[in-house]
C-alpha cells in the first residue's frame, strides 16, 4: 500500500502561479463565485434522497467504508476503484471475487472518476485539495498531484492523452498533457460532469444547464447546447454520442457532438436519474434514480433507448460502474457505505 499523499504544496504553488498567468494572459471572464455570473440561473440540480431500501436487492453488498460515491470498472486488469471518505480514500476491489486489494490514502475528498482509458490509471479529482491525482492499476500507485484550480468535480481523457478537469467552483475547465495545464476554458458557471467521445469532449454546466462540447486536439470550443432542466452527468457510447442525466427533468437526453452539439434522441426516467455507465461490450446503458432506489438498464442499438432492466438497489445510489467483461455492475451506496454487485439476467 502506498504511503498517504502530502499535498505537494511547493509543486501546488508553482503550478497554481502558472494556472493564475493562464487566467490572466488569455482574458478569463469573471468566475463562478462572482454575483455577475449567477443572477436569475438556477441552482445546480442534486440527487434525490430516498427513503432506506425496504424490499429484497439483488445481488451482495461489500462494506468499503464511509460515503461511497464515484466508481469505476477497469475489465482489463479486473480492478473496481471507489473513491470514498472519512478517512478520505481510494478503494481497490477485485472486480471477480469483489475481495478489496488496497486502499490509497488521498489528501482530500472526491466525488467522481474516471478511466484515462482501458488498463488505467484512475483519475481523482480531489475536490478539497484542488488537485488530479492519477493512480495506477492494479498495484494502486499514485502519481504526484497537479494542481487544477478550484473544485476539481470530475475528469476525463480524450483519445489524444489530454486530460480535461472541470473545476466546479473555478468556473473553468483546464486541458492537461504530461503534467503541465496547457489550456484554460474560463467561458463556465459551474462544470459538473465531463466525458469524451473520442478527441470530442462534452461538459454538462449545472447552472446553465448546457452541454459544451471542446475539440481536444485543437483545443477550441466546438459549441454548446441546452441538455434540459437540471443535468449533472455525462457519458459516452461506442457511436461517439453523449449521453446526459437529466436529473432534474427526469429525462436521459443523447447528443451527437460534431460538427455542432445537438440533442438526437430522449428517453423519460423518474426519480432523479444521476448515476450514469455504459457497457461498450453489450451497448447497454445503466442509469440509477436516486430518488426510487433504482438502476435501469437501457439498449442502445436504436435510434432512441429502450428500457430492457430495472433492478432494486442500495439506499441512494449516487454512481455506478459496469464490468465490460462479465456485464456486472457495482452501484455505490453512500448512506450505507457499501457497494452492491450485481450480475443482471442476460
Amino acid at each position: 500500500m502506498d504511503a498517504p499523499l502530502t499535498s505537494g504544496r511547493p509543486i501546488a504553488t508553482k503550478i497554481a502561479a502558472m494556472l493564475l498567468g493562464v487566467l490572466v494572459a488569455a482574458g478569463c471572464g469573471e468566475q463562478s463565485t462572482e454575483p455577475s455570473t449567477t443572477t436569475g440561473l438556477p441552482p445546480a440540480a442534486e440527487p434525490r434522497d430516498a427513503p432506506q431500501q425496504s424490499e429484497h436487492i439483488p445481488g451482495r453488498t461489500i462494506p468499503v467504508g464511509a460515503a461511497p460515491e464515484g466508481v469505476v470498472v477497469d475489465a482489463v486488469t479486473r480492478t473496481v476503484a471507489i473513491v470514498k471518505r472519512n478517512p478520505n480514500e481510494l478503494v481497490l476491489m477485485d472486480a471477480d471475487t469483489g475481495d478489496i486489494t488496497g486502499r490509497i490514502r488521498l489528501p482530500g475528498f472526491g466525488r467522481h472518476i474516471q478511466l484515462a482509458g482501458p488498463g488505467g490509471p484512475v483519475l481523482v479529482p480531489v475536490e478539497s485539495a484542488n488537485s488530479l491525482i492519477r493512480v495506477e492499476l492494479p498495484a494502486g500507485h499514485a502519481r504526484p498531484p497537479i494542481s487544477t484550480g478550484i473544485g476539481p468535480h470530475d475528469a476525463t481523457q480524450a483519445q489524444n492523452g489530454t486530460v480535461f478537469v472541470a473545476n466546479e467552483f473555478g468556473g473553468n475547465v483546464v486541458a492537461i498533457r504530461g503534467d503541465s495545464i496547457v489550456k484554460v476554458f474560463g467561458d463556465r458557471v459551474q462544470p459538473g460532469g465531463i466525458a469524451a467521445a473520442g478527441d470530442s469532449v462534452g461538459l454538462i454546466d449545472v447552472r446553465r444547464n448546457d452541454l459544451t462540447v471542446y475539440d481536444a486536439a485543437a483545443l477550441t470550443v466546438v459549441g454548446s447546447v441546452p441538455a434540459g432542466a437540471g443535468p449533472t452527468h455525462v457519458t459516452a457510447d461506442r457511436r461517439g454520442q453523449l449521453i446526459v442525466t437529466d436529473t432534474r427533468g427526469d429525462t436521459i437526453r443523447i447528443f451527437t457532438p460534431r460538427p455542432t452539439p445537438q440533442e438526437v434522441a430522449s428517453v423519460a426516467q423518474p426519480n432523479g436519474p444521476y448515476g450514469i455507465a455504459y457497457d461498450t461490450t453489450r451497448d447497454r446503458l445503466w442509469v440509477t434514480s436516486t430518488g426510487s432506489n433504482e438502476v435501469v438498464g437501457y439498449d442502445m442499438t436504436d435510434a432512441t433507448p429502450h428500457e430492457v432492466q430495472r433492478l432494486r438497489t442500495v439506499q441512494n445510489p449516487n454512481t455506478l460502474g459496469v464490468d465490460a467483461t462479465t456485464g456486472r455492475l457495482f452501484i455505490a451506496g453512500v448512506p450505507g457505505g457499501v457497494v452492491q454487485i450485481i450480475d443482471p439476467p442476460q
